[in-house]
């Protein structure tokens, strides 16, 4: 799978079930191939490898996945903590099995990176702030899409 990295978060560990006293690491990234297609990649492992894996890319990059697993989508519980995705399906990361590469910006091709600055929600789909000011009380309890640009940054 060859796509441009439009989103990633940080290392995260959580206690291994498996093996008492230790941890497993974990960090995903959103990876996107066409104006229409992207999807989540989850990886999982000690935290030499995912720190390692983390560090070797960052949003804007292009990246090589060779030999994932393919795995289905757990509905709602696997969007709560990554992007919505149109595909119904994710891919994992393997120490043992995976490779991800980054490719240089001069191999790849233009129309890759054009597709970072795309939105991932329909243009339909976003409440403008007057809206929502003007509908507070009836959008109470919902999750709003929100289109916003910064006009400036100061202390």
């Amino acid at each position: 799978v060859i796509g441009v990295v439009i989103g990633k978060t940080d290392v995260r560990g959580f206690p291994d079930r498996k093996n008492i006293g230790s941890e497993r690491y974990t960090f995903s990234f959103t990876i996107r191939d066409s104006p229409t297609y992207f999807i989540n990649v989850n990886s999982w492992g000690r935290e030499e490898y995912i720190r390692s894996l983390s560090e070797s890319f960052r949003v804007g990059d292009c990246v090589i996945i060779e030999n994932p697993l393919v795995q289905s989508k757990e509905g709602e519980k696997e969007e709560k903590f990554n992007p919505v995705t149109p595909s119904c399906y994710k891919l994992l990361l393997s120490e043992n099995h995976s490779v991800v590469k980054t490719s240089s910006r001069y191999e790849t091709d233009t129309k890759l990176l054009s597709l970072l600055h795309l939105p991932v929600k329909d243009p339909q789909d976003y409440y403008s702030l007057g809206d929502i000011i003007a509908n507070g009380k009836s959008l109470d309890g919902r999750i709003l899409n929100v289109l916003a640009a910064v006009m400036s940054v100061s202390d």
